[in-house]
């Protein structure tokens, strides 16, 4: 079956070679810490913490029932999302509350979860 264009296709690819800047392509040093960032993400255990924390707030121990792993592996994967910037925590008394660190983290979650739904061309 031929490929149809649509409305889709242009989203997807709305610059032609004539009007595509070579300083509008990535730095080797911004790509280096887009694989960085990336490359956090190769991880289905981060999916899970992130999906569970995507529902709301919550105390690592939480998240290990949720997520069905350990609170000490839990907190491990927990340091490595903070460290990338992807979650946050708040101290409230004894307790520990993570959550996604702000809507952009949210959005990339939400966008990966629904591109891996859509349909295969």
């Amino acid at each position: 079956m031929p490929h149809r264009s649509s409305d889709h296709d242009e989203k997807r690819c709305p610059a032609t070679s004539a009007n595509v800047r070579v300083d509008q392509i990535l730095s080797m040093e911004k790509a280096q810490r887009m694989a960085e960032f990336f490359g956090v993400l190769g991880d289905p255990n981060r999916w899970r913490i992130l999906s569970a924390l995507a529902l709301g707030e919550m105390r690592v121990g939480e998240l290990a029932k949720a997520v069905t792993m350990t609170e000490s592996a839990v907190s491990h994967q927990l340091r490595v999302l903070r460290t990338m910037r992807l979650v946050s925590y708040q101290k409230r008394g004894r307790s520990v509350y993570y959550c996604l660190k702000d809507n952009h983290v949210f959005n990339l979650y939400r966008e990966a979860s629904e591109h891996l739904d859509e349909p295969e061309d």
